[in-house]
């Protein structure tokens, strides 16, 4: 087999192996609970589509949802740390409507729907705080500082919306599920974006997954018990 047929086979094994475990807890829980499997998923939904209702209602709705859940990094940190919950849905600047709705029920479900309703709501408010509180930390460096370091009028940048949520619980359900080529992926991924736009969203993404994986490491994000992890594959027979 030649070396590109040799790469796709492994690739396309890896997936398989990584995907389909996965994949097929989602649709056994689905099936078994339906829509109760996924209160999380469906109050997130719930919650974005509601928020952008309000915010598209008038001037008074969208000052009333950015004084609720509206953070940057001027805030005072107990004001941040208040509204932190809020800010995942709240409307993204840069993300429509209907991304932030796709994102939050096929990545926010495929996570619920294996992992549990705790440890998605958990590992989606940790990637949240990490971003929001990355930022803070980024400007406190100064532009200065490489890779981490900020400029001052970043302080001035909204930053709401699910995305650094959504990559953090990719980390986590790749990890629980030893899905080690999805975890190099999602982080290359990160990386990617944040060479191709290194704005303050793309180094938020690095700073939710990167903080998810080394609490994994550390052991201090556990797979909630009963989980399914991949199997390992199996030796060829001699």
């Amino acid at each position: 087999m030649s070396g590109p047929a040799a790469a796709r086979a492994w690739a396309l094994e890896a997936v398989r192996r990584e995907w389909l475990p996965l994949c097929r807890d989602a649709r056994d829980t689905l099936a078994a609970r339906k829509a109760a499997a996924l209160p999380v998923t469906l109050g997130c939904l719930c919650l974005a589509l509601a928020f952008q209702l309000w915010q598209d209602s008038g001037p008074g709705g969208h000052a009333m949802v950015h004084r609720l859940g509206g953070i940057s990094a001027g805030l005072p940190w107990w004001e941040a740390l208040a509204r932190t919950p809020l800010s995942l849905f709240v409307p993204a600047a840069d993300l429509p409507l209907w991304g932030a709705l796709v994102q939050v029920l096929v990545l926010f479900g495929l996570a619920e729907a294996t992992v549990g309703s705790a440890p998605t709501l958990a590992v989606a408010y940790l990637g949240t705080l990490a971003g929001t509180w990355y930022a803070r930390l980024g400007i406190a460096l100064g532009p200065g500082f490489p890779v981490l370091g900020l400029p001052a009028d970043t302080a001035a940048i909204h930053d709401t919306g699910p995305s650094a949520a959504v990559v953090a619980l990719v980390a986590y359900v790749a990890w629980c599920y030893r899905a080690w080529l999805t975890c190099v992926l999602v982080v290359l991924a990160m990386a990617a974006e944040y060479a191709l736009m290194p704005n303050l969203a793309a180094r938020e993404h690095l700073a939710a997954v990167g903080l998810v994986l080394v609490l994994c490491a550390l052991r201090v994000l556990r797979p909630p018990r009963g989980l399914r992890p991949a199997p390992r594959p199996r030796a060829a027979p001699g």
